[in-house]
């Protein structure tokens, strides 16, 4: 599907109104008229205009951003309106992206908006980036994710990558030819079918989106004006409960298949991901279970969390910890005895997943904590 350009042409804003217009951050120390500029003539490619793309599209236009391609082919649905705050009522069943350019042209009447009501997929993904300076990727599927930092990758641009998940949400810039580690190195696979819940299965509380997004736009900012140090090469974390944050450091995978020295991915490719849960599901443990079974010291508790999770949030009563994709390759770690093996990760879909991984693999005893880690007290 072409692009539609809702407007002719984007050119800096001058004179006293675009002074007036802009004052607050132009009097920034180290932002002035040379930053304003560069922000007139960029051009970002936004995928998504939900819970991530609202904030971070209206802090972008606000802002003086020049030109902005929203990529979304979905519609606004009244479920939507809790966190994708460009939307209103009015709204429901609007296509997001077009609704959303009219926002964004009534914030700022000289921004250019380019409007594709579409996915961002492999057959279209080199075209839409054509251009652009940075990628911001405000999607909740793997497989956009994988193809936004391939293609960032490829273009020699920065990729915002931001993420939430009920209270939590994270942060990174992905930017290879800046040093950084690109998407990849961080997950080399896309996780197995069950291990990740939407937004609809788990929640998210809309003021962490708000919040993320708007930090994806600061990011975006800082790295078209050349200001302060982007998150190239790390990764916030931050938990609106206890209001805590933490910056992990990022390294880039040597043997990464895009952005590695010897890359065997080369040109856009969609990945498929699936959802669905094991069939049929491995027995659980409520938390009450769990907690009589871990206070014997045979128990062997296996944290199938991610490194950096695992880094986050310990778990100290943990046996083992290998993650939900490599419990296969790395089966000969786990000791084979009769007494109970315990999965456990952060909401239990991937422990559901390594469960049932195990029984099959030989493991009658294994089972896993029903609704994860996060469940308990």
């Amino acid at each position: 599907m072409s692009p539609n350009t809702t407007s002719p042409s984007a050119t800096a804003e001058s004179g006293h109104s675009g002074l007036r217009r802009f004052a607050r951050q132009l009097s920034l120390p180290g932002f002035g008229p040379e930053a304003q500029d560069k922000l007139a003539r960029a051009s970002i490619l936004c995928l998504g205009a939900g819970g991530l793309g609202c904030p971070a599209l209206l802090h972008l236009a606000a802002a003086g951003v020049g030109h902005l391609v929203i990529v979304d082919d979905d519609v606004v649905s009244l479920t939507n309106l809790q966190r994708q705050i460009l939307f209103t009522e009015a709204d429901t069943g609007q296509p997001k992206a077009a609704t959303a350019a009219a926002r964004l042209k009534a914030l700022h009447s000289s921004l250019r908006v380019t409007v594709v009501h579409d996915r961002f997929r492999a057959a279209n993904a080199m075209d839409l980036s054509h251009g652009c300076d940075l990628i911001l990727d405000g999607t909740d599927n793997f497989s956009t994710r994988y193809l936004s930092s391939d293609v960032a990758t490829w273009r020699r641009i920065p990729n915002v990558y931001g993420a939430v998940h009920r209270f939590e949400g994270q942060l990174s810039v992905f930017h290879p030819a800046a040093g950084g580690p690109c998407y990849r190195c961080m997950f080399p696979t896309p996780p197995p079918p069950g291990t990740v819940p939407s937004c609809a299965e788990a929640g998210i509380l809309g003021t962490v989106t708000g919040l993320i997004g708007t930090l994806q736009a600061s990011e975006a900012i800082k790295l078209l004006t050349g200001l302060g140090q982007p998150l190239i090469g790390r990764l916030f974390h931050f938990d609106s409960l206890s209001m805590a944050s933490r910056t992990l450091t990022l390294r880039r995978d040597p043997a990464c298949p895009v952005c590695g020295p010897n890359p065997s991915i080369t040109s856009p490719l969609d990945s498929e991901f699936s959802c669905a849960l094991p069939t049929p599901a491995p027995p659980s443990l409520n938390a009450a279970e769990f907690a009589t079974l871990i206070a014997n010291p045979d128990t062997v508790v296996l944290d199938v969390r991610e490194p950096w999770e695992s880094a986050l949030l310990p778990f100290p009563q943990a046996s083992l910890t290998i993650p939900a994709a490599l419990i296969e390759s790395r089966i000969s770690e786990i000791p084979r005895s009769h007494h109970p093996i315990i999965a456990v990760c952060s909401i239990g879909q991937r422990s559901a997943l390594a469960a049932a991984s195990l029984r099959s693999l030989g493991f009658p005893s294994a089972t896993h904590l029903a609704n994860g880690l996060d469940s308990l007290p």
